[in-house]
This record gives structure tokens, C-alpha cells and sequence, in this order.
């Protein structure tokens, strides 16, 4: 029986009647084989309002079932909910000088290049924009097999664009980002972004690099049958972050919807009027956000600082305000920030299982947040 003293389970009947059509888009997701499971949640007016799992690991029907604790790969969330986290708290703590030119943090990155190059200026803020002039993606592990190498041919990258001239979703971008935080910190990014985020906010699911122990537990994400031959579980999908050792800062992330919410919620109550009421200290506060979510340019671009924002056909639906923030992760993962409506979604998922062939997650994502938003 519920009393005053024991909050109402948001996964009771009333939670599923209410968001029902988001079961039957989800389930139908599943049923299309988008993914073989999936992990959700919704925070709004200030407290958890569903939290629920679908599904197995696999579609194998002796597979585990997905629970709403069930850890992820969250691919590409790395990029905000650590390597963008640390700069946040860098930036607010009064320590990193976002116009900082990458060269300055990486030499590396300028030295031996052509005078009339523009690599030199390039800031850390292109980067978290998304606007450096690098390319959007390169596969490394098929050339090099060492961090070291990786890091030295992604800073010998030509620059395609001048720096600010032109967004382009970039991975080496982060890759690079993430480099230039630990020569800042000098301290390992993972080990940085623990102690001074996952710590505090008691994200005890979410870090990098899994025990082996805890492998099983977790969804695969590949049938691996080009760069390592195996079932990828428990490991980063992503080849470049599996080359650095599990750990880079466009991914190489492991988490679960409770902590993603918590996380999320900290965003949410500093970028909101709901913060207003918290009593307890903030990790992040509205100016930090206020800076981090506001676009860069150039023109076009729906990229702020790490983070997305809606744009036209936009992952988040119809319903997601301007002043949202959010991001995807290229397993089949989505975070999604309204600063307004003061409403977080969280879907994760393994859709690259058993391979990456499947795009149906581009129809899945904004159906599932509509859904979510109209039952708001």
C-alpha cells in the first residue's frame, strides 16, 4: 500500500495506462526488429514519471529480459554526459578558456603543417561545436593499432573547411577534445570525469571500461565479423574508442536510465525554473547551462556546446522547445533535455544488434518522443 512516505512505483498500471502509446510504439519497434530491447525513462515536473524496459538482449528467445537497471552502451552520450561535462565544470570553475586554440593543449595538432593552414585556429569551442573543420568520421583501426598512433594521425588530420566556417558532426573533433582535457587536467578523462561528476551526482552504473565480470549483464551490441571477430558485449562497439583502450571522448561510455536521469535532472534543475526550489548545491549552474546550450553557428547549425538542439526533423519529435538540449548515441541510444517544459526522455537500446544494417531507430526516435510529450 502506497502512503505519503513511499512515492508512487512509476512503472505501476496507472504510468502504463497513461504513456501507453508509448509502449506500443516501443513494442512495435521491437517487434519490426529495430532492436531486440530497450531501456526508458521520463522525468518531468520534477520527479521520475516512468521508468520501464522491453524486450530481451538479443532476439533470441531464451535472451535476458532488459530491466530499467539494465547497463548500455551509450555510444556517442559519452560526448555530453562526460568529455562536455568535464569542460562544463572546467568553464564554470573559471579554469578552461573555451577560445583556447587546441594547438596551445596539442602542438602536435599544428606543428609540421603548412603556414597558411588553419589550424591554428582552431579553439576548443569549434570543437564542442562541432565547426573545427575536421572531418565527420575516419576509420583508424584499419590503419594504425596503437592509442599513440591513433592520437598522432587524428592531429595530422587536414582541416576540410576553415575553423567556424562549417558544422560537420565530428568524431576526431572529440577524440581530440578529449586529449586536449587530460594534457589540461593532466589526469586520465575517465578518471577526472568519476571523481568530479559520476561521484557526486552517485552515477554507480555508469563509467567506462566494464569488469569482465559484469560483461554478461550488459547487451551486446555487434556480431563482429571484420576488425575482432566476436560477439561485442560488455566492450565499446565503437572501434576507435576499443583502439584507445575502451576510453575516448566521443565514446566508450557505459550507463543506465537512472543514472542518465539523475544526471540529466542535474542539467535540468540548473537550466530550469524548477532549480529555483532546490535547496541542495548544484554541480552545474544556469549560467554554466544557460552558456552550453545556447548554438554556436554557423548558420544552420542546431549544435551548441556538446550538445544538439531540435532542428527540423529533429530525433526529439515535434514537442521539444527551442531551448532543449540533447544528443544521440549511434547504438541506438537518445537523451533529450527540454530546459522549458522542464521534461527529460531517455531511451537506450541495442540496435546495431546483430549488425549496424537496420535504420528503423530513425523513425523509432521521434515517434517515442511525441508519444512520450502528447501523454505529458
Amino acid at each position: 500500500m502506497e502512503t505519503e512516505a513511499t512515492p508512487p512505483d512509476p512503472t505501476h498500471a496507472g504510468a502504463r495506462q497513461r504513456f501507453s502509446a508509448v509502449y506500443r510504439v516501443l513494442a512495435g519497434a521491437i517487434a519490426a526488429r529495430a532492436f531486440p530491447g530497450c531501456a526508458f525513462g521520463v522525468l518531468a515536473g520534477g520527479k521520475v514519471v516512468l521508468q520501464d524496459a522491453l524486450g530481451r538482449f538479443t532476439y533470441d528467445e531464451g535472451a535476458p529480459t532488459v530491466a530499467v537497471e539494465t547497463i548500455y552502451d551509450v555510444a556517442s552520450l559519452t560526448k555530453v554526459a562526460a568529455t562536455t561535462a568535464a569542460a562544463m565544470l572546467l568553464w564554470q570553475r573559471g579554469l578552461l578558456d573555451l577560445d583556447t586554440p587546441l594547438g596551445e593543449l596539442l602542438p602536435g595538432f599544428v606543428v609540421g603543417r603548412a603556414p597558411d593552414q588553419h589550424a591554428r585556429y582552431v579553439k576548443l569551442r569549434h570543437l564542442l561545436a562541432h565547426s573545427s573543420g575536421l572531418p565527420g568520421y575516419v576509420e583508424f583501426y584499419r590503419t594504425v593499432t596503437t592509442p599513440a598512433a591513433l592520437f598522432r594521425a587524428c592531429m595530422e588530420l587536414p582541416l576540410e573547411a576553415e575553423p567556424g566556417a562549417r558544422a560537420e558532426y565530428s568524431d576526431p573533433g572529440f577524440i581530440l577534445l578529449g586529449k586536449a582535457l587530460e594534457v589540461f587536467t593532466r589526469e586520465y578523462l575517465p578518471t577526472w570525469v568519476r571523481r568530479e561528476v559520476f561521484y557526486p551526482l552517485e552515477l554507480a552504473a555508469t563509467g567506462f571500461c566494464p569488469s569482465h565480470g559484469a560483461r554478461t549483464a550488459i547487451p551486446p551490441t555487434e556480431e563482429d565479423t571484420d576488425l575482432r571477430q566476436r560477439r561485442i558485449q560488455g566492450e565499446v562497439q565503437d572501434e576507435n574508442a576499443w583502439l584507445l583502450k575502451g576510453a575516448g571522448g566521443h565514446a566508450g561510455l557505459f550507463s543506465n536510465v537512472p543514472d542518465l536521469l539523475r544526471f540529466a535532472g542535474e542539467i535540468l534543475g540548473a537550466g530550469s525554473a524548477i532549480g529555483a526550489e532546490t535547496e541542495s548545491p548544484r554541480l552545474f549552474d544556469a549560467a554554466t547551462i544557460e552558456h552550453f546550450a545556447r548554438r554556436q553557428g554557423p548558420e544552420g547549425s542546431s549544435r551548441a556546446l556538446g550538445w544538439d538542439t531540435p532542428s527540423p526533423n529533429s530525433s526529439s519529435g515535434r514537442h521539444f522547445s527551442p531551448r532543449s538540449i540533447g544528443h544521440l548515441g549511434y547504438t541506438g541510444c537518445s537523451l533529450w533535455i527540454d530546459l522549458d517544459a522542464g521534461v527529460v526522455v531517455a531511451l537506450l537500446s541495442n540496435r546495431t544488434w546483430p549488425d549496424r544494417k537496420s535504420q528503423l531507430i530513425r523513425e523509432v526516435r521521434p515517434a517515442f518522443h511525441d508519444a512520450v510529450r502528447d501523454a505529458l
